[in-house]
């Protein structure tokens, strides 16, 4: 198995979010789901993912760079401490561990092995070999636990959605980081900002662990008329300068259609009326909000030479300040 740091194409200096970053780029390009028919992307995305589990834990990158662990994430072992000649206790004795003899005829050596419970006469009570094993690699019967399964990283994305979606509720395709492509439920009323959790749809385990989550945040996209405040609504409403003079009903938008609204008489430009209930609708406990019509008187578009007579008859004979008070 080939070095994780050359895997992900990082140095051994690199730091955690160094080598998250290179994951995420070479995860997003080898993925299966956008390399279905290329076997060599699917092994690379396997390798990618072995060698992330390695030095992308804490843990794991220090036994790796300490030369405790291999690649593969298994224990190294380089040797055993005591074994060769003259290292063992003096005749009649027992050890915890290799013991050595010499003087054979012939200058052979031999080996015994004493661990203790030893049998009347020196023999060994009830011995077995796996014994040995039991105590240089764990003692107690108990085996190293291997690699664990690890949960996968969670994804980040953005839906962008309209208004009107996000007040009646509809649907948003978005691409995770993955390039995978996800059709997202938006409920009714959901406020700007806020994050749908899509359980599973984040990066794969590892070692049979979990997929992670997908955390979507809900934009919602600037409106030709509507300006959303909180679960409110705010709109300029254009009127008549005779419509703002005499009151009447109008017809305004809203997020379900149009309505009356009734302006009442000698309204000003900025005069501010609200429709209770008209924002975006209830929603995970929250009341629903309500929308804010501010007049704006408009002139009409081409030049009256009869409006201009009239507001010169009217000016002359009742005249007013509207600046008085800022003086």
């Amino acid at each position: 198995m080939r070095d994780p740091y050359d895997v992900l194409g990082v140095p051994k200096s690199a730091s955690h979010a160094e080598i998250k970053k290179a994951y995420r780029q070479l995860a997003k390009k080898f993925h299966p789901d956008r390399n279905k028919d290329d076997l060599k992307a699917k092994e690379r995305f396997s390798e990618i993912n072995s060698a992330y589990e390695i030095v992308g834990d804490e843990t794991k990158k220090a036994q790796f760079d300490k030369g405790e662990i291999g690649p593969d994430g298994k224990p190294r072992f380089t040797g055993f401490e005591g074994f060769g000649a003259g290292g063992g206790a003096g005749p009649g004795g027992s050890t915890r561990g290799w013991r050595t003899g010499g003087g054979a005829p012939g200058g052979d050596q031999h080996f015994e092995f004493h661990f203790g419970n030893e049998a009347p006469g020196g023999g060994r009570a009830g011995f077995d070999p796996s014994d040995l094993f039991a105590d240089l690699f764990g003692g107690g019967g108990r085996r190293r636990a291997g690699p664990q399964p690890t949960r996968g990283d969670d994804v980040v994305a953005t839906a962008t959605v309209p208004l009107e979606t996000v007040a009646h509720g509809g649907s948003a395709r978005v691409i995770l980081p993955s390039g995978r492509t996800l059709e997202v439920k938006i409920p009714a009323g959901i406020e700007d900002g806020k994050q749908i959790r899509l359980r599973g749809q984040g990066q794969p385990g590892s070692m049979g662990g979990e997929p992670g989550d997908a955390l979507i945040t809900v934009k919602v996209a600037p409106h030709p008329y509507f300006k959303l405040d909180g679960r409110d609504l705010r709109l300029e409403l254009p009127v008549t300068v005779y419509e703002a003079a005499l009151g009447g009903r109008v017809p305004t938008l809203t997020l379900d259609g149009k309505v009356e609204l009734t302006i009442p008489p000698h309204s000003n430009s900025g005069r501010v009326l609200r429709l209770r209930g008209k924002g975006l609708p209830a929603s995970d406990g929250k009341i629903a909000g309500d929308l804010y019509v501010s007049l704006k008187i408009m002139l009409p578009e081409t030049a009256s030479s009869d409006l201009d007579a009239r507001m010169r008859e009217w000016r002359d004979a009742h005249p007013y300040d509207p600046r008085a008070k800022m003086s």
